[in-house]
């Protein structure tokens, strides 16, 4: 499977495939959002949460779990893709702050720059793991904040990862 994404991917370009396995995955396609828009290079992406009878809630704005559950995951596919196979993405912890209904349409933009990622490299190949916090907020076509969202993503080497929960594993059997 992977492979045949991967060639997809040359064929249709990566921004694209990314965009529509996200929007047919069940998790991400049952939260009423969608993605609009992904750069090849996984860097950017642009995410479009509807105010409709799918993510509508009691009072008439959109449900919080909505809101929340559109922008999960995307930070910590994207750094999966962008840093390849050598390290590895886990969402650790995460919170929302809701600055007010959600009475209209909402999008989320996630950008990771270059020099995001070459300072996530230096900083795993001196300390093997460490947390990021990344932030993302929802907002409205004029850029007003109704929703402000923090993420925290545990990064690191796989070798380094992998040793550490088979020290685990070994621990727990002592």
């Amino acid at each position: 499977m992977e492979k045949l994404l991967y060639l997809l991917g040359d064929i249709l370009g990566r921004g694209r495939v990314f965009k529509l396995g996200f929007n047919l995955f069940p998790g991400f396609r049952r939260t009423g959002a969608r993605m609009i828009e992904a750069s090849d290079d996984f860097y950017y992406t642009k995410i479009k949460l509807p105010l409709n009878y799918k993510t509508r809630n009691y009072v008439g704005t959109i449900y919080g779990g909505s809101m929340y559950s559109c922008v999960d995951g995307i930070y910590m596919v994207q750094l999966i893709n962008i840093l390849g196979k050598e390290y590895v993405v886990w969402d650790k912890n995460a919170s929302i702050r809701f600055r007010r209904p959600g009475n209209t349409t909402l999008y989320a933009e996630f950008l990771i720059t270059k020099e995001f990622v070459l300072q996530i490299k230096s900083e795993i190949e001196e300390q093997n793991e460490k947390d990021y916090v990344l932030k993302v907020d929802l907002v409205d076509a004029e850029g007003k904040v109704y929703a402000e969202v923090e993420k925290v993503l545990y990064i690191a080497t796989k070798a380094f990862y992998k040793e550490k929960k088979r020290a685990r594993k070994l621990a727990g059997k002592a």
